[in-house]
């Protein structure tokens, strides 16, 4: 990685959403599109940006303008749930959510005991993210201090905006997974102090969920929590009924799932709960009144067959909600894959998620979610410049449908329907490429 930051100016369509809403109908109002338009970033950070002729007369002098004519170019996707641990193991056959831990997921993670295997899975995993337009990611590492290491030090290569954590995990796992209160705590502090706010890296206390974290464990995490409060905190809720039942079994004391998490101090602005297919009502109103956030999961809750998430309720409730991938429980990095089934989810209950709604949890409402959108999310200038290049006909059947669109949101849901990495042209991070697709 080069260590001079210099200026770039990309010209080209570009479309985003200008500023968060409480309502999903607010939306439309605030899409911005500008047929030929102009960025320029400074320093990783957006300088300018509007219409092609108007912002002619602020390029600097001897800067080349980087042209997209026939892409589209918008906000870099954000991942709000990831494991990069789980690579290698997506489309593991045939679990639901707490045999498919014990069957596949478990003793994959342990092989991240070794820094060389973390290292490699972590370099292959952020050119994962890359190729498929993901600029911002939430991710799980492994209970081994060197799996976040390695993923920290492979984002840096890129000037990565990452969240990630060690995984605090006391019982109910493989011996060789489980860590105790005590180091838990130990372990996360030093990483916190470590990478927490170190160039763009960020950190996650992260607890797998509750069953495998004892009281005392979860005690601890809240204890890292009130003691770095601008940290966040990343972890599992309500994905699956079983699961459900075994939280009220093993903390008969709580009044419910989220509960355990709210007693130990580990709600708020900052702490992203991953899927919440079964929130209760009061469940709800918590996750309202902490500001916590959640990861819709789709490709995964198909997968596991754990339930339909309420996309809907998300904007009754006014809960922060992004689209998390889960690899690799999730079955594609791709956020247009991820948006498709996401269609699908709300379609089977009956409800709609039209194109701009879904860009919108792509980007600023992800960006929402991980309370980053005062740096992340969409063109506003002075935010970090992270964006994406997508080829709206990157195969025959795509550009055969592209000529029947009617206007843009038609043609923006034909590319989200048939979409996959082979869209993504390239993708910038910090104002520079760091991915360009090669060939068909």
């Amino acid at each position: 990685m080069s260590s001079v930051i210099t200026s770039t100016a990309i010209r080209g369509r570009f479309l985003d959403i200008q500023n968060t809403v409480a309502q999903a109908r607010e939306i439309h109002d605030q899409v911005r599109y500008f047929e030929d338009g102009l960025l320029i970033t400074q320093a990783g950070k957006i300088q300018w940006f509007g219409s092609w002729q108007e912002g002619q007369a602020q390029l600097p002098p001897d800067l080349d303008v980087q042209h997209y004519p026939d892409q589209l170019i918008v906000p870099g996707f954000i991942d709000t749930h990831i494991h990069y641990p789980q690579t290698e193991m997506v489309g593991a056959y045939g679990e639901q959510l707490l045999e498919w831990l014990d069957t596949y997921t478990f003793p994959t993670e342990m092989q991240f005991a070794d820094p060389a295997y973390a290292q490699k899975i972590a370099a292959f995993f952020v050119q994962e993210l890359l190729k498929n337009g993901t600029t911002t990611a939430l991710v799980f590492c492994t209970v081994h201090p060197q799996s976040v290491d390695a993923l920290f030090q492979a984002a840096e290569q890129h000037q990565m905006r990452l969240i990630a954590g060690k995984v605090m995990m006391d019982r109910h796992a493989p011996d060789a997974l489980c860590d105790t209160a005590d180091s838990s705590y130990h372990d996360s502090k030093a990483l916190i102090e470590k990478w927490h706010g170190k160039g763009r890296n960020l950190y996650a206390i992260t607890p797998r969920f509750a069953p495998t974290s004892t009281a005392e464990q979860l005690a601890r995490a809240g204890e890292l929590k009130a003691e770095y409060p601008d940290v966040y905190v990343h972890t599992h809720l309500s994905e699956n009924k079983n699961e459900i039942a075994w939280v009220k079994e093993l903390y008969p004391e709580q009044k419910g799932y989220l509960d355990v998490y709210h007693h130990y101090g580990l709600t708020g602005s900052k702490s992203v709960f991953a899927h919440c297919v079964h929130l209760e009502e009061n469940e709800w109103d918590c996750m309202h009144a902490t500001d916590s956030a959640i990861a819709f999961c789709p490709t995964s809750n198909l997968f596991l067959g754990s339930g339909l998430f309420p996309l809907k309720k998300t904007w009754e409730k006014q809960v922060k909600v992004g689209l998390g991938t889960d690899i690799g429980a999730g079955t594609s990095f791709n956020q247009l894959q991820t948006i498709n089934e996401a269609y699908k989810v709300q379609q089977l209950q009956g409800d709609k998620l039209s194109a701009f709604e879904a860009l919108y949890h792509a980007t600023l409402g992800g960006a929402k979610a991980l309370d980053l959108d005062d740096k992340l999310g969409n063109f506003k200038v002075g935010k970090e410049a992270d964006f994406v290049v997508l080829d709206l006909k990157a195969t025959a059947l795509q550009a055969l449908r592209q000529q029947r669109a009617q206007n843009l949101e038609d043609a923006l849901f034909a590319l989200m329907l048939m979409g996959d990495d082979r869209n993504i042209h390239a993708t910038y991070i910090f104002g520079q490429c760091a991915y360009v697709k090669t060939g068909k």
